[in-house]
């Protein structure tokens, strides 16, 4: 908008700048049934001047060559439609062309090609039979023209086929319904661009741009492309008049900054380039824009070979037959001159001293684009008059936008190049060449990015000759990382980045999160550094294994030995010694201490939830009973010799209610209640333990504490009981001190677990769980290798002293030595 009001306001200027023109025929004009309009910088005018007020001839300022060539591919195309038979035959095509080299200049041409009888009105007052004969216009080249006039097409849909103006705004087909362009968008160049950084692996990149339109959404474009890729913008500066050069690449080298982008036309990049060489800048890639990656002054400019680089995304070179031919019979008429004495404000060309040879070797970047712009307008009025049979419908009343609806249908071949337009008004033709510097100042390409009908991207490395002799030069910020290592990024930019290795359990991968070290699962395991995880080595007791078989042949041993004590304590049941280790207490804890080792078999193969249970409660159920009848039995030794007489009635009440049985039966009941109310609470499950091992698994079972305390307590509870009560009873008869016997056999018992425990703080291996069945087996075994098998010995091999005689003179003289 406001390049649209600014443009209003010098329409009081111009008007008397046009009053004064007259236009003679010149190579700027070609009368025709319809014409063409066309605006091309034949002159070049810098960014300071464009806005001034005061008039100046175009031809005042510096000649620009590739431009002129161009332009003269336009009358070229214009020429070659006439004369052929199939395209709008009958039809004569002709234009009208100005030098669009400033604003002040270029609106009287653009009033020109808007006014009707030399009267500009607005189109809803314009009779329809004074229409002007421009169907629409091709041009101009710079984006900031092509902002200033668009809106005053666009207001009366007069078609623009744009061939360089390049910003994303023209996209927008809200604000510009009538705009097309036969070069690519700036979002293309900014592709290319970061696939031959993506390419060569360059990370930490300035930008420097043009301070103007096409620069600044360059800009834009290329900090959207870069958002989501490792690359990043090290530094970016736009360019002017008043650019300090000097400063602006020593904050460029303070950066360490190796790639440079120059995002700007050919005359800002030159001035640019020369500063580089002046400085001596050296080291460096350069990546130019398609509008000077072909200037061939620049690329052979004195000192060029020693500032580094020289990549380019330039224009395809399109070879358009008979050009050349055309050229050669332009310039040999004296057209020029003539346009120099008399022509219409910026039609004069002041071209006389351009020779055949500059035309033809001038910088050929947007030539096709020309080519096509010029034919794509053809086409449209083709269709639009109805052509066909040789003849075209002429009688046909032609608006803008009827020719605006057939420009969006565009579908011809041009040159083998298929003429589409997508819905943006943008083309889906056209390709990108890659091309490089060589030592002789040529650009040679190197490789090519093509959009249609899929992207293809290609870069032939062993063509360039890089100025590290040899090496691809590297542009980072932080160096890459070693295998096994995270990033973590310092300050703002993700390409500085320290390097963190990955601890175990833990791995990198760059391409999946390159700032996180991934956790491997489970089942899984690696190494300090590690790139990928390795599976763990699963491991738990076979029943197979050796360590197993000992355990299980111990079990199964026990009970055997306690069904042999069994038989011989009921051969010899009212004996003495059989009376006194408990009598028919004997063959209940003799049957509970084999009904103990079922938890044996349990330790061993894969645990499931059935083993895990039955590893833990047959030991917890029936050892209670076996502690509960050596607590009763200790107590009934210390109250026959030391508590009866003290306390008659409590053995009184002891014998009467047979408070042996109560006791055993309360404690059997208690326990077997706390292991329900634990099973309720947390059953006991298969557990991996994969924390001491970093390399392995573990299976075996979770037995957590807050089901099994209880437990585990009145246990001990009912150990600490019988320890105390057989501890008062050590003083008693030697051969009749089962007192003693169940003190040794409780520390064995006590040792045993706190060896286990012990171990099980240190060692979370397999064979914990052949530990665990080994302190089993020793708990049980320690009752009956220490409390019976002596009873065993005695009425086996001394049955003297299982006499009642024997055990009454024990006593007396037990009661003799307490007595005195």
């Amino acid at each position: 908008m406001k390049h649209f009001l600014s443009s209003l306001c010098l329409l009081g200027t111009l008007v008397h700048i046009w009053s004064q023109c007259t236009y003679p025929g010149s190579e700027f004009q070609l009368e025709g049934d319809y014409l063409i309009g066309g605006l091309f910088e034949v002159h070049y005018v810098g960014p300071g001047e464009r806005n001034r007020l005061e008039f100046a001839k175009c031809s005042s300022h510096p000649f620009s060559l590739s431009d002129y060539r161009r332009f003269q591919l336009m009358r070229f195309s214009v020429e070659e439609i006439n004369n052929s038979t199939s395209l709008l035959p009958n039809v004569s095509l002709g234009y009208e062309s100005f030098d669009d080299c400033s604003d002040p200049q270029n609106f009287p041409s653009i009033f020109r090609l808007l006014s009707v009888n030399d009267m500009v009105q607005p189109w809803a007052l314009v009779p329809y039979k004074n229409l002007s004969k421009v169907i629409a216009v091709v041009g101009p080249f710079s984006s900031t023209q092509a902002l200033t006039i668009a809106p005053l097409f666009m207001a009366d849909l007069i078609p623009m086929v744009n061939y360089g103006s390049a910003i994303s705004s023209f996209s927008k087909k809200a604000k510009y319904p009538s705009f097309f362009r036969t070069a690519r968008p700036n979002k293309d160049r900014i592709d290319v661009m970061v696939k031959i950084l993506q390419h060569f692996k360059w990370r930490w990149v300035a930008f420097l741009y043009s301070d103007n339109d096409f620069g600044i959404d360059g800009l834009d474009k290329f900090v959207q492309r870069i958002k989501d890729t490792e690359i990043c913008l090290a530094y970016s500066k736009s360019l002017n008049d008043k650019t300090d050069h000097s400063q602006m690449f020593k904050q460029i080298e303070a950066q360490k900054t190796r790639v440079v982008i120059i995002f700007a036309p050919a005359m800002r990049a030159e001035t640019v380039i020369r500063s580089v060489i002046q400085l001596n800048v050296t080291n460096k890639v350069w990546i130019a824009g398609d509008s000077w990656s072909s200037n061939k002054r620049l690329s052979k400019m004195t000192g060029i070979q020693n500032i580094g680089t020289v990549l380019g995304v330039a224009q395809p070179v399109i070879k358009i037959p008979g050009f050349n031919d055309f050229i050669n019979s332009t310039k040999s008429q004296p057209l020029c001159e003539r346009a120099e004495q008399q022509g219409f404000c910026n039609q004069v060309c002041n071209c006389s001293s351009v020779s055949v040879e500059e035309i033809q070797t001038a910088d050929p970047s947007f030539s096709f684009a020309v080519y096509s712009a010029v034919y794509a307008i053809a086409h449209a009025l083709h269709r639009t008059l109805q052509c066909g049979s040789g003849r075209c419908n002429k009688a046909k009343t032609l608006y803008p936008h009827l020719v605006l609806e057939e420009l969006k249908m565009s579908n011809f071949t041009l040159l083998n190049w298929d003429i589409q337009f997508d819905d943006n008004g943008d083309p889906k033709f056209g390709s990108y060449s890659i091309i490089f510097w060589n030592r002789s100042g040529d650009a040679e390409e190197v490789g090519f990015y093509k959009f249609h009908p899929t992207v293809n991207f290609y870069i032939n490395n062993s063509k360039i000759q890089w100025y590290t002799t040899g090496e691809e030069p590297t542009s980072l910020c932080s160096p890459e990382c070693p295998a096994g290592f995270i990033q973590k990024q310092n300050g703002i930019h993700k390409c500085c980045f320290s390097c963190i290795i990955c601890p175990n359990g833990t791995y990198a991968n760059i391409t999946e999160n390159p700032s996180t070290c991934l956790s491997c699962k489970k089942t899984e395991w690696s190494e300090e550094g590690s790139t990928s995880c390795n599976l763990r080595a699963v491991e738990y007791v076979a029943f197979t294994d050796l360590g197993a078989i000992v355990n299980l042949v111990g079990a199964g041993a026990l009970v055997g030995v306690a069904l042999a004590m069994c038989v011989l304590f009921v051969i010899n049941y009212n004996t003495p010694v059989v009376r006194s280790a408990g009598g028919p207490m004997c063959f209940l804890i003799l049957g509970c201490l084999s009904l103990c080792s079922i938890s044996v078999f349990f330790h061993f193969g894969i645990p499931t939830v059935a083993f895990c249970t039955l590893r833990y409660l047959p030991f917890l159920l029936f050892y209670t009973v076996c502690l509960a009848c050596f607590v009763v039995r200790s107590f009934q030794i210390v109250c026959i010799f030391k508590i009866a007489a003290k306390f008659p009635k409590l053995q009184s009440w002891w014998m009467k209610h047979h408070g042996q049985w109560l006791v055993i039966t309360a404690a059997f009941l208690f326990q077997a209640l706390l292991l329900l109310i634990g099973g309720f609470i947390a059953l006991p499950k298969p557990y991996n333990e994969t924390v001491w091992y970093p390399d392995k698994i573990v299976l075996s079972c979770d037995l957590t504490l807050t089901s099994s305390s209880s437990s585990v307590f009145l246990l001990a509870f009912l150990c600490s009981l019988c320890f105390i009560f057989s501890y008062m009873g050590k003083d008693l008869p030697k051969n009749y001190n089962e007192a003693k016997a169940i003190t040794f056999c409780l520390l064995l018992l006590i040792f045993t677990w706190i060896i286990f425990a012990t171990v099980h703080m240190l060692y979370r291996g397999q064979y914990i769980q052949l530990l665990s069945a080994l302190a089993v087996l020793s708990s049980l075994y320690s009752f009956l290798l220490w409390y019976f098998l002596p009873k065993c010995y005695i009425i086996i091999f001394q049955p003297h002293r299982n006499t009642q005689q024997y055990f009454q003179g024990l006593i007396q003289n037990y009661t003799k030595t307490i007595s005195q």
